[in-house]
């Protein structure tokens, strides 16, 4: 994804991220909540997906949640709905502190190699508005040198739903965006932003393979955690590059290709082949213990988690017969 700072209209798409701090020994309780809540919102009008971030390991046990619509009017028509606000108050007893929410009016589409966002909220001094705005556009610039760097996108007020400034930066690791996040650069454009704003908050949005596990619309309330994914990938990916160097490889090499272009060029094969055709079939076979929502119990968990090392056992002895 190339930089990029937007401003949203009412006729552009419209997201909003919220940030539930849940109550240690209500996961369970909050789960089942939440689940109400992504049923309710399905029904509205112009409604997208949904999203579900489990806390990172370590961190507070705040959960994330993503709502996409297709504009802000029927976004904001979800926000201040009845049902709604009847849920927020039946789900109150579970949260440290009422939850927050982000929204993000307009923007460009999510690029599909996204892994990790960072969504940042900010409390503008009145009359400050312009300076903010070239303050952020000083800060991309620097987020520009930094490594994994994907884009960045700048939010400003919606109307009547709220009065902060929203921007979301993405990189490719998190490892990455904790670089910069804790870096010096960073660091001194903060204290030079704090003329121009009041307060800030942050949000992380984040996944390892993220891209490649996107279930549909109505279908995504959860990304499936790492090593679910890691083992998901491996699943596809190994018979891809066997097949790969086997056919492609081989008559490259017969060519008289130089090897690393060979291997570019069965990078990019494999890439492509695992994002439009093998990754969409694991995904589907595997739904039942990819999904959060689907993959409840530790017997599903186990299941099939030995259903793909079958696979692999499978796979490592075809090859063995083959080569």
């Amino acid at each position: 994804m190339s930089a990029s700072a937007s401003r949203g209209s009412a006729g552009a798409g419209a997201t909003v991220v919220t940030s539930q701090k849940v109550l240690q020994g209500c996961e369970e309780d909050y789960k089942r909540w939440q689940e109400v809540m992504n049923r309710a919102v399905r029904g509205f009008d112009g409604f997208e997906a949904t999203e579900q971030y489990p806390p990172a390991t370590g961190g507070d046990n705040e959960w994330v949640v993503v709502f996409r619509f297709s504009r802000v009017d029927q976004l904001s028509a979800w926000l201040r709905s009845g049902t709604r606000q009847e849920l927020l108050h039946e789900g109150r007893g579970l949260f440290e502190e009422e939850p927050a929410q982000e929204v993000l009016s307009g923007g460009a589409p999510a690029d599909e190699r996204e892994v990790v966002t960072a969504v940042i909220s900010h409390q503008v001094r009145p009359g400050r508005e312009q300076d903010f705005v070239r303050w952020q556009d000083k800060a991309l610039k620097v987020q520009e040198s930094y490594p994994g760097f994907m884009g960045s996108e700048l939010f400003a007020p919606v109307e009547g739903i709220q009065d902060r400034w929203v921007v979301a930066f993405r990189f490719d690791t998190r490892e990455h965006l904790d670089q910069w996040l804790k870096s010096d650069d960073r660091e001194k454009l903060l204290r030079e932003g704090r003329e121009y704003f009041e307060t800030y908050n942050m949000r992380h949005i984040g996944s390892s393979f993220s891209g490649w596990f996107r279930f549909g619309k109505g279908e995504q309330e959860g990304i499936p955690p790492n090593w679910k994914q890691a083992m998901a990938v491996l699943l596809a990916l190994f018979p891809c590059v066997m097949v790969l160097n086997l056919t492609v490889g081989v008559a490259l090499r017969d060519a008289g290709v130089p090897d690393y272009l060979g291997l570019f060029i069965g990078n990019l094969l494999s890439v492509g082949l695992l994002t439009w055709l093998l990754m969409p079939l694991v995904n589907g076979a595997l739904a039942f213990w990819l999904l959060p929502r689907r993959a409840r119990t530790l017997r599903v968990h186990i299941a099939g988690a030995a259903l793909v090392m079958l696979c692999y056992a499978l796979l490592l002895v075809l090859f063995a017969l083959i080569t």
